[in-house]
C-alpha cells in the first residue's frame, strides 16, 4: 500500500543554536485538547534533520488511531522543549502526526499541506490522501462527526462512546534533558533502533547542511516544503527553489499511475515511492562527481553557492535525458529506466545516467544516434544480460563501469553494422564477459488466474511499443516530454513551416545531429 505524506502536520525547525532545558515540572502526557487548544500544537515542532514524516500507509495510520481510540497501549512519545518554549519532537513523530492529521483531516492534502508544499503537491499525493480518508471514515469514522455525537439529538452510541475514550485516553510523554546537542544525539541513537533510519537517509540527515544533500531535498519537493536552504541569501534562495522546480518537473511528470496504461510515464518512477530520495540523492552526486565518503569529504554550505552548483549540474544532465532543451536526447522512460511490467528500475537509471556521461566525456553522442534504433533493441531484448552483470558485482554502484563498458561495447559492433544478436553473442565471448550466458527463453513467471497491476501493464506496454512513435531522425522511441518539429527541408534551404513539412524529431537530433 502506499505510503501516505504527512511531513507537513508538524511544523520543522533548526534548534542547533538555542540553549538547554530541563523536564522539571513538564507534562507527562498529551491529550486529545492538546491538538486542538492553543497550547501545545502551535509550539510542536520537529528537528530540522528529522527524517520525512512519509513512512507509513493508510492501513498503520488507522491501526494507531484505533489504539488510541480503544486505550491500547503506546509507546511514550519523547519530546524536548528548548529554552524559546518550543516543543521538539525526538522521537514518535510519525504517531503524533497520525493523530494530528485525523483531527484536522488532512492526510497530504489538507489546509496545512497545501500551505506548505503549494503546487508541488501532484495527483500522486492527492490521490493517496483520497484513498486514506476514505479507509479511515469507513473504519472509524471522521473526528467532527465524534466529537459531535454526543450533542446531537439520537446520537450514533458507537460514536459517542468514541467520543466518551477520546477524553478519557492519553499518550505518555518523555522528556530530554540538556541542550541541543545532546537532543540530537538521542534523536540518532533511538531512531537506529529497532526501526532502523535507511543508511541513505540517515547519511542526509547527518549531513544536511552539505550542498548535496541540500539538493536532493529541494528537488524532492520542487522548491516547495521545508526550506533547508533558509539559511542562505533571498537571491540564491530565490534560484534554489526555481532550478529545484524545474528539475523535479522533469523528473517527475507526468504522474506514474498503474497498470500502466500509457507510454507517458515519468523518468523517476513514483514520487511517493521509499525509492525518490536514494535516487536523487544518487542523481546530485553523479552529476557532479561526488563520491560515497561525501559526508567526510564535503564541507557543509555556507552561502549556498555549492548547492546552486550542484543543481545546475543535475540540470543539465535532466535536460540531456528528457527534456526540450536543445541538447536532449530524449530517452524515452519505459525503454531505459522500467521493466516491460511498468516498474521502475533504479539501477537501469544509475546506468543510463552514466552511460550518458560517458558519451559526454568521449563526444561520442553521434555514435549514439547512429546506432539508436538497434541500441533500444537491445535495451528491450536483452534485459537479463544486465540483470547477469548486476548479480556477479552484487550491487548496481558496483557494476555501473561494467554495464557501461558493455553499453559501449554494444555501440562498436552496431557501428560495424553488426545485428542486435550478433553483438551479444560477439561481446560475451570476450574475457571479461565471458560469465554472461544467453537465455533461449524468457524466465517463467508466477501465474495468477486473474490479471495482476504487472501483468495488465505488461500487456499494455508491449502492445504501445509495437506502433510507438519514432524521432524521423534517428528512428529511436520519443516520448511526449521530449518532442520538437523539425523542418524536412531546413529554413535555411527555403523549407516551410507548412505541415507537409515538418516531422517529429528529439531535439538533439534536429538542433545537433542533423546540422
Amino acid at each position: 500500500m502506499a505510503k501516505v505524506n504527512l511531513d507537513a502536520i508538524i511544523p520543522r525547525e533548526d534548534f542547533e543554536v538555542i540553549g538547554s532545558q530541563n523536564s522539571t515540572n513538564l507534562f507527562n502526557s498529551i491529550s486529545i485538547s492538546n491538538f486542538t487548544g492553543g497550547f501545545f500544537y502551535p509550539f510542536l515542532r520537529k528537528p530540522d534533520f528529522q527524517r520525512e514524516t512519509n513512512e507509513w500507509d493508510a492501513k498503520k495510520i488507522a491501526e494507531f488511531i484505533e489504539s488510541f481510540i480503544n486505550g491500547e497501549l503506546i509507546p511514550a512519545i519523547i519530546l524536548w522543549r528548548n529554552n524559546t518554549g518550543l516543543y521538539f519532537v525526538i522521537d514518535g513523530a510519525h504517531r503524533l502526526s497520525a493523530l494530528i492529521s485525523w483531527i484536522k483531516d488532512d492526510y497530504g492534502d489538507g489546509e496545512i499541506s497545501q500551505k506548505l508544499f503549494g503546487d508541488s503537491l501532484n495527483e500522486e499525493f492527492k490521490d493517496i490522501a483520497q484513498k486514506t480518508r476514505k479507509l479511515i471514515s469507513k473504519r472509524i469514522g471522521k473526528y467532527e462527526d465524534i466529537i459531535n455525537a454526543p450533542i446531537q439529538e439520537n446520537g450514533n452510541e458507537d460514536l459517542i462512546q468514541k467520543a466518551k475514550n477520546l477524553g478519557a485516553f492519553s499518550i505518555q510523554v518523555q522528556w530530554v534533558d540538556g541542550d541541543a546537542k545532546k537532543a540530537e544525539k538521542s534523536f540518532f541513537k533511538i531512531n537506529q533502533q529497532p526501526s532502523k533510519i535507511d543508511p541513505t537517509e540517515l547519511k542526509i540527515l547527518e549531513s544536511r547542511k552539505k550542498g548535496n544533500c541540500i539538493a536532493a531535498r529541494a528537488i524532492i519537493r520542487g522548491g516547495q516544503g521545508h526550506k533547508y536552504w533558509s539559511d542562505f541569501s533571498a537571491e540564491i534562495q530565490a534560484e534554489i527553489q526555481k532550478i529545484s522546480k524545474e528539475i523535479h518537473n522533469i523528473i517527475y511528470n507526468p504522474t506514474l499511475k498503474t497498470p500502466v496504461k500509457t507510454l507517458d510515464i515519468p523518468i523517476g518512477g513514483k514520487l511517493a515511492s521509499a525509492q525518490s530520495l536514494p535516487l536523487i540523492l544518487e542523481f546530485v552526486n553523479m552529476s557532479s562527481n561526488i563520491g560515497p565518503n561525501f559526508s567526510e569529504n564535503l564541507n557543509d554550505d555556507i552561502d549556498g553557492s555549492q548547492t546552486l552548483r550542484y543543481l545546475k549540474n543535475v540540470r543539465k544532465l535532466a535536460w540531456r535525458l528528457n527534456s526540450v532543451h536543445p541538447s536532449s536526447l530524449g530517452l524515452h522512460p519505459i525503454v531505459y529506466f522500467y521493466s516491460i511490467e511498468g516498474k521502475h528500475k533504479p539501477a537501469s537509471f544509475y546506468f543510463t545516467l552514466a552511460y550518458v556521461k560517458e558519451l559526454d566525456k568521449r563526444n561520442k553522442y553521434n555514435d549514439f544516434i547512429q546506432t539508436r534504433e538497434k541500441f533500444e533493441e537491445f535495451l528491450l531484448g536483452y534485459e537479463y544480460i544486465i540483470q547477469q552483470i548486476s548479480r556477479k558485482y552484487r550491487t548496481a554502484f558496483k557494476a555501473i563501469p561494467h554495464v557501461v563498458e558493455f553499453y559501449t561495447e554494444i555501440n562498436k559492433k552496431l557501428l560495424e553494422g553488426k545485428s542486435v544478436k550478433e553483438s551479444v553473442k560477439e561481446i560475451i565471448q570476450i574475457t571479461r564477459f565471458d560469465y554472461i550466458t544467453l537465455q533461449s527463453t524468457p524466465e517463467s513467471k508466477e501465474i495468477f488466474s486473474n490479471f495482476t497491476t504487472d501483468s495488465k501493464s505488461e500487456v499494455f506496454i508491449k502492445e504501445a511499443l509495437k506502433n510507438g512513435v519514432r524521432c524521423k531522425i534517428c528512428n529511436g522511441f520519443i516520448h511526449k516530454n521530449s518532442i520538437t518539429i523539425d523542418h524536412i527541408d531546413r529554413k535555411q534551404d527555403g523549407g516551410q513551416g507548412n505541415p507537409e513539412n515538418g516531422q517529429i524529431t528529439h531535439p538533439y537530433c534536429n538542433t545537433t545531429y542533423k546540422n
